[in-house]
């Protein structure tokens, strides 16, 4: 019988949330997949690596992202109080750099000597190419000529 799973727990022993998810990825790509998932259990449980990552995050990201109170849409709407989080004031300009972190951090435990991502709108790549940057981790960033094309404010 497999473990109940949640979205907060995470999947089940086959990959899914529930009804949803699973494991679709190729063959000769599942002995990495594994690999990463073991070092994700491993790093979870390690108060280092969480105390490390919640210090960059603090420091570096600038988290938590604050909260503006938005006085006027209030009292346009007259009910509910209407808070804006301000991700967009987190170090590279969005809430990539979070997950970017916490990616950089695992890939080092895990021994590894470069980073590659790939981008659509351009933000992740700069998240990621950032915390490379911070940790001195070559990095490629791939990107479609088409994406780039469209997002060249974000990229050049």
């Amino acid at each position: 019988m497999s473990k109940p799973n949640s979205f907060r727990s995470g999947p089940d022993d086959q990959g899914h949330f529930g009804i949803f998810g699973g494991r679709y990825v190729a063959e000769t790509l599942m002995p990495l997949i594994l690999s990463v998932e073991e070092a994700y259990e491993a790093a979870k449980a390690d108060s280092t690596f969480q105390a490390e990552l919640d210090c960059l995050l603090a420091h570096y990201a600038g988290r938590p992202s604050p909260l503006y109170f938005a006085k006027r849409l209030t009292e346009h709407f007259g009910g509910a109080k209407v808070y804006f989080k301000r991700d967009e004031l987190n170090h590279t300009g969005s809430h990539k750099i979070n997950n970017c972190l916490g990616q950089i951090l695992l890939a080092k435990r895990m021994g590894k000597t470069r980073i590659i991502a790939e981008t659509g709108a351009g933000q992740h790549g700069v998240a990621v190419a950032t915390v490379a940057a911070l940790f001195d981790f070559p990095c490629i960033i791939y990107m479609g000529a088409t994406d780039v094309e469209r997002q060249k404010p974000n990229v050049f």
